[in-house]
């Protein structure tokens, strides 16, 4: 298959887009052909050290353009590359490093004490002030002959309701990543995309792959900044920006000002997005949120396009896939009925080979998502809540994410979390983690009453902790299994008390 890897990609993108500017990063601009004469030296300095095909090279790196050189170079010698969590230390760290066993490891020079406490014994370069980064004066080498269905990266799960596991992404499921998410935001070449999100995470590296679908520039910026994200928009001159998780709710909960609509950018990828704040973001900022379905493991399997959306959808099955609403048993449910979503393709590699130190899945095979959705008769589905994430209270099943959506409705709440705990009755209790907006103050007895005019009984919180943060991802979704095991403390409001 032709064009499915990320050599192909770039040396396609370079032939038909040479002097445009494809990225933007920590301060250095490349153009598609820069970019590919970055990733060819980059791939002679790797095979220079030692590097070989099918080598693992991990990677400890914030979003500096030694990192999209990384991937780039990797991908062109045939090696592997892994991006850790810059977050990642201790224990965790040993975790993502004894899972995914690589030779190598390129660290920044302010993490690289992280990595001497682990005892990892491969080789380790280190890039910062002091330090030179791995150069590029290695003779350019030309592309490896990767098939599409060989491993590109190992990219790590999140994490957020158990350990986080090391996902083989082969090369052509970028490719078809960037077709497909290019085609539902409608990507062309006069865009400029603009992200905030971290690279060692599927969302942001995508990104570059759309770019180069389409021959857009791509703007990549260091960290999520609430109260600056409008004004880096308006000066990137994007047109389409990313948002994840409680990012969101973090920029409605910015004071409104002018520069909320002085930007260009008209359209967004934002799953998860809860229906209530869909409406409320696009009056606010201009901004038209696009939702669906992906994961490190999978594509966008379930989607929709800017002029076709529906609040609080993911939107429908896209060509080249399929989706069905299952029970514990696997047998599909009846339209309405919620169950959990399990997704396969017929487009070639476009998902995951399946887990580090797990055999490969066979290409066809359903891949069980572990999230609890509806389908409508009229083949659009609906989020419901991860299946680890829902509550069973008195016989009822409760939907965690419909709990956060009534939250949210309070106009002095700018964040929450719901999630189970135990109870003196062998089921879960209802408790809820909120942070007040600014200047604003709670009290979680008016937090229950709130909740108690929105939801039926069985579902209104029983404990309410009003806190200052929630516990967040670097791609800004909760780490609900951090609160779950903090549970109930001495300054947890209970109903019952």
């Amino acid at each position: 298959m032709n064009g499915m890897t990320i050599p192909d990609l770039v040396e396609a993108a370079a032939a038909r887009h040479g002097e445009r500017t494809f990225l933007t990063v920590d301060g250095t601009r490349r153009t598609y052909a820069r970019t590919r004469t970055a990733a060819a030296t980059m791939a002679g300095a790797l095979a220079a050290r030692g590097c070989r095909p099918g080598d693992r090279v991990a990677a400890l790196l914030s979003n500096r353009v030694e990192l999209v050189d990384l991937v780039l170079g990797c991908a062109w010698l045939g090696a592997v590359v892994v991006p850790l969590n810059t977050a990642l230390h201790g224990r965790l760290l040993r975790h993502a490093l004894d899972e995914a066993r690589p030779r190598f490891l390129y660290v920044e020079e302010e993490l690289a004490a992280r990595v001497k406490e682990t005892g990892y014994a491969g080789r380790v370069w280190v890039t910062g002030a002091r330090q030179a980064p791995v150069p590029h004066t290695g003779k350019a080498l030309d592309p490896h002959p990767s098939r599409p269905g060989d491993t590109a990266a190992v990219l790590f799960t999140s994490g957020t309701t158990g350990p986080s596991r090391g996902v083989r992404c082969p090369h052509a499921q970028f490719a078809w990543w960037g077709r497909n998410v290019a085609d539902s935001l409608r990507l062309t070449s006069a865009d400029t995309l603009y992200t905030c999100l971290p690279l060692f995470h599927t969302n942001a590296l995508n990104a570059l792959a759309q770019a180069m679908t389409v021959g857009a520039s791509v703007v990549v910026d260091r960290r999520f900044s609430a109260s600056r994200h409008w004004a880096r928009a308006a000066e990137t001159g994007a047109t389409c920006v990313y948002v994840l998780g409680a990012m969101v709710p973090m920029l409605l909960a910015q004071p409104p000002g002018p520069g909320d609509r002085a930007h260009r950018v008209w359209r967004g990828l934002g799953p998860g997005t809860p229906g209530p704040l869909w409406e409320t973001f696009r009056e606010r900022f201009g901004v038209t949120l696009v939702d669906g379905f992906g994961s490190t493991e999978t594509n966008l399997v379930i989607g929709s396009v800017p002029e076709d959306c529906r609040p609080g959808y993911m939107g429908t099955v896209r060509d080249g896939f399929e989706a069905r609403v299952v029970d514990a048993g696997s047998a599909c449910v009846p339209d309405g009925v919620p169950g959990e979503l399990v997704v396969r393709t017929a487009r070639a590699h476009a998902f995951a080979t399946g887990y580090v130190g797990d055999p490969e899945r066979p290409l066809g095979a359903w891949w069980r998502t572990g999230d609890r959705v509806v389908r409508e008769a009229d083949g659009w589905f609906r989020f419901v809540d991860r299946l680890k994430d829902c509550i069973r209270r008195r016989g009822e099943n409760i939907s965690s994410y419909e709990v956060e959506t009534a939250l949210r409705a309070h106009p002095d709440i700018a964040e929450c979390a719901a999630f189970p705990v135990a109870s003196e009755l062998a089921e879960d209790e209802v408790m809820v983690a909120v942070v007040p907006r600014a200047g604003r103050s709670l009290e979680p007895a008016e937090v229950a009453r709130h909740c108690a005019a929105e939801l039926p009984g069985f579902a209104v919180p029983r404990f309410v902790d009003v806190v200052g943060q929630l516990p967040l991802t670097e791609t800004g979704k909760v780490r609900k299994s951090v609160l779950r095991e903090r549970g109930v403390s001495g300054a947890t409001w209970d109903r019952h008390g």
